[in-house]
């Protein structure tokens, strides 16, 4: 560097000579580095040209730096024309994204001989490399919005899944991602670096379905992710077998018929190897009354229904006047069923069952016992007829002892004195299961059969004894308990029953056939299965007598699958027993060779039988009926209820039929048609009195519509199951007569229907029925005046405004009345105190009159009414039985 400066002054002196011989000199290359969005390039080495011409003017000074490539955002300036010295700048933002580094070509001219251009001398070409330099102005973003994986429960896994952020940064320190984050707190997770997320803990499907957790990402300057991602986790229990897809609970209609229990229901085997299958379908309606809806009709009725011959008789009917014997024991909610707590009995009145049974009857019932209290069990009779007094012999007997059933048939002598059968046994596990059970006992001396639920069993000991000698001490049957009436100070009840009771029925004189039980005791709700054809091959199945279990079998679990999906609810029932019933399916599965079989858990459901829409039975008719005194006393009597109508509705919701209108759906009654079971006609305000009068009733109508009907001097009692017109021909008959109807004022029945043993009641129609007497007013045209008059008629239908209407048709003319009123006030006075004499005298008189004008009225309507007559001795009693079948 000495050595050229010591030149430098000889070259000059040479320029100065005029001579422009020297081109700029720079450096060979240049290192820059410019930030994005700066316009200052910072060089290496300094951009300076040199030339050997300076000090000149022109030739020695530098007058541009000249850059060499397409579009380029640089541009170079000369600061110092004199020294060289140049800047390279930015001529528009730089992008590092867009572009990291730049290279390109610079030369520096000199100022020439002149200030023209064309003689300017250039430098030799220098390279100039010009590195961006980043700043952070990018945050990362995930590749995915939201990432979801499945784990299985109760699994450490060293990585669930995988999230991963980007960073649109150029440079790597600002582009790379440093690390990621679980915002969510509290959450069994973990994340890594490499975005790799964990469990931390054991998961449990029951403890929580699916997590969800937001994460984040850092790039390496620490900037954060402009938004999280969602990460969801669904957890996946352990594979578990067992039947999927079913509801525990299923609604029941009444009505619909066969409903499907598991429409979907299918086995989860978990890969295992099954070779067979057997399900256990089991309905479990043991608590509802009697067990599967039976709690229909009466004892009575349902022997009706059955086809049983006739001549049944009820021991254990529901409390009423007529039936007072059962007034005092328990009864279950549905009044069919009594509670015998082991201290209680019921007498039963004589002459409700014949004294001698002869060698042929039959007992039937519906008994729930359990195992007897105390060690030594004593004999808990169910029926028993003893000696009233002075001994204690038991003539027949049912009772049970040590779960066993025993009946006793003791015979009187006759003309035979020989060994005879007495006590006969049976032992069966149902008799102490707790459960509801039908038995009924067929004598047919000296066989006796035992039918329990259909089921035919002979007894396991036959006991013989001498008959008895003959006495003529009177007996005593009870129901309950046996009564002690002799051998002791106190007569008393012995024996007693524990359990309960219902439809405890003695026929004398007839058997039942194997038909009329099954009826009987036959289930009105059960399983069933859709469409048997379809079940599919190899599916063996079978139910039980009630149809409350259904076992089918099979090797092939999607046919399995299918069957089970065909079995359904059925309730037979018009208006059946709301509420629930239990089921359990229960599998017992078999697995090829060495397979440890799988255990399949019960599937415990039930079915929510819905409240019925309930009926309302209506009375409809004529009220109030008036006849001739001659009609009362006629063969024929007087016909009650000519017009009565009885008519059964329920209310049904209707949607409006214009989309359009607003308006609330409005209630709609419908008819329904369904049986009832008994129709009573009540004599109201007195009993009959038979020396005077009486209900009727051919017994042609009630056989040919198969009912029965007892008469008293309360009223009268119709009876059996039958439809509602069957009723209602049969009350259009029902007639009145009276012998003496002078001395008849009015008399007033009462009619009440009822359908499911009084379950549902129909409102009270009440009848008046009175005589038209003779009217002393001869006149034609009178009387046609007075039946134009309504308020005349008024006072026929209102007794209470009678007497005021009275005294009016009393006054001997209206004209007269007005004639004193105009005269004098006090002249009015005394004409109402004459007035009010007259009505005293007339009355009798005026009373006639209205008989008369009414019996020309109602002759003309042709109207009819019916009354409803029931027993007269129950008029008392019946008080409450009325009341209790209005509760119900």
């Amino acid at each position: 560097g000495g050595a050229e400066q010591a030149t430098l002054p000889a070259q000059m002196s040479v320029v100065s000579g005029g001579v422009h011989k020297h081109k700029p000199w720079i450096e060979t290359s240049y290192h820059g580095v410019i930030t994005e969005n700066n316009d200052t390039v910072i060089l290496d080495p300094p951009l300076v040209a040199l030339d050997k011409d300076a000090p000149v003017p022109f030739a020695g000074e530098i007058c541009a730096f000249k850059i060499h490539g397409q579009e380029l955002p640089f541009e170079a300036v000369v600061l110092n024309k004199t020294s060289g010295e140049g800047r390279l700048r930015a001529k528009s933002p730089i992008d590092c994204e867009l572009q990291k580094e730049y290279t390109f070509i610079i030369q520096a001219y000199d100022c020439g001989a002149g200030p023209r251009e064309t003689a300017w001398k250039k430098s030799h070409k220098a390279v100039v490399h010009i590195q961006v330099k980043d700043i952070n102005e990018f945050a990362p973003t995930f590749k995915e919005p939201a990432y979801r994986a499945v784990v299985t429960e109760g699994k450490i896994y060293d990585s669930i899944l995988q999230v991963e952020a980007v960073d649109e940064d150029c440079s790597p320190q600002y582009s790379q991602i440093c690390n990621y984050e679980i915002v969510t707190t509290d959450v069994p997770f973990a994340i890594d670096r490499n975005g790799n997320i964990r469990n931390t803990e054991k998961l449990s499907y029951d403890k929580q379905h699916q997590y969800e957790i937001l994460v984040t990402a850092y790039d390496c300057g620490q900037k954060p992710a402009a938004q999280d991602t969602l990460v969801q986790v669904d957890v996946k229990p352990v594979c578990k077998p067992g039947w999927q897809d079913w509801t525990k609970r299923i609604e029941y209609q009444p009505g619909s018929g066969s409903v499907p229990l598991f429409p979907s229901i299918h086995l989860e085997t978990c890969d295992g190897a099954v070779s067979s299958i057997q399900i256990t379908t089991e309905l479990q309606t043991n608590y509802i009354g009697k067990g599967c809806d039976r709690e229909t009709y009466s004892e009575r009725s349902l022997q009706k229904l059955c086809g049983a011959s006739s001549g049944i008789i009820d021991l254990l009917p529901s409390p009423s006047a007529a039936t007072n014997w059962t007034a005092g024991l328990l009864v279950d909610s549905s009044e069919m069923i009594f509670k015998f707590d082991g201290r209680q009995g019921a007498k039963i009145p004589d002459g409700i069952v014949p004294k001698n049974l002869t060698d042929q009857f039959t007992i039937t019932m519906w008994m729930k016992h359990g195992p007897s209290p105390g060690v030594r069990a004593e004999k808990e009779t169910i029926l028993c007829n003893s000696d009233k007094t002075e001994m204690n012999r038991h003539h027949y007997a049912l009772y049970v002892h040590n779960c066993r059933l025993v009946f006793l048939l003791r015979k009187d002598f006759d003309q035979a004195d020989t060994f005879r059968p007495a006590e006969f046994h049976w032992k069966l596990d149902q008799i102490c299961d707790k459960e509801w059970h039908y038995y009924v006992i067929n004598v047919e001396f000296p066989i006796v059969t035992l039918y329990m639920d259909g089921a035919t069993y002979e007894p396991y000991l036959v006991t013989n004894d001498w008959p008895i000698h003959p006495s003529h001490i009177a007996m005593q049957l009870t129901v309950g308990a046996c009564w002690q009436g002799g051998e002791v100070t106190k007569p008393r009840f012995a024996q007693f029953f524990h359990g309960s009771l219902a439809s405890l029925t003695i026929r004398p004189g007839k058997m039942e056939s194997q038909k009329v039980i099954s009826c009987l005791q036959a289930c009105k709700e059960g399983l069933d299965i859709n469409s048997l054809e379809s079940l599919g091959q190899g599916i063996k199945y079978h139910f039980n007598p009630s149809q409350s279990v259904l076992v089918m079998e099979g090797d092939d679990i999607g046919n399995i699958n299918r069957a089970l999906q065909k079995v359904s609810y059925i309730n037979s029932r018009q208006f059946p027993t709301a509420g629930v019933r239990h089921l359990r399916v229960s599998s017992k599965v078999q697995c090829f060779g060495e397979d440890v079989c799988i255990s399949v858990p019960d599937v415990d459901a039930f079915v929510m039988v819905l409240q019925a829409i309930e009926p309302q039975i209506s009375l409809r008719g004529t009220d109030r009926l008036w006849r001739p005194a001659a009609q009362f006393e006629s063969a024929r009597g007087v016909t009650l209820f000519p017009d009565l109508k009885i008519v059964s509705t329920f209310a049904k919701a209707e949607a409006p039929g214009d989309l359009r209108t607003t308006a609330p759906k409005s209630a709609v009654l419908e008819e329904m048609l369904h049986n009832l079971d008994f129709c009573d006609i009540l004599v109201l305000g007195g009993d009959l009195d038979p020396r005077q009068e009486c209900l009727e009733l051919n017994h042609s109508e009630l056989h040919q519509r198969h009912l029965d009907a007892t008469n008293s001097t309360a009223g009268y009692s119709i009876y059996g199951v039958g439809s509602m017109s069957r009723y209602e021909q049969v009350l259009h008959h029902i007639r009145y007569r009276n012998w003496h109807p002078s001395s008849l004022e009015a008399r007033r029945f009462r009619v009440k229907c009822s359908e499911l043993n009084g379950r549902y009641a129909s409102n009270e129609f009440n009848l008046e029925v009175s005589v038209l007497h003779e009217a002393r007013v001869s006149d034609k045209e009178h009387v046609n005046h007075l039946i134009v008059q309504p308020p005349f008629l008024q006072s026929v239908h209102h007794p209470e405004s009678q007497n005021s209407i009275q005294r009016s048709a009393v006054v001997p003319s209206i004209a007269t009345v007005v004639i004193i009123i105009s005269v004098c006030m006090l002249v009015f006075v005394v004409a109402m105190g004459v007035y009010r004499v007259r009505i005293a005298h007339q009355h009798f008189t005026q009373e006639t009159e209205a008989a008369k004008e009414a019996e020309m009225d109602w002759d003309d309507s042709a109207l009819t009414i019916t009354v409803n007559p029931m027993e007269k001795h129950e008029e008392r009693g019946r008080g409450e039985e009325t009341e209790e079948e209005e509760e119900e």
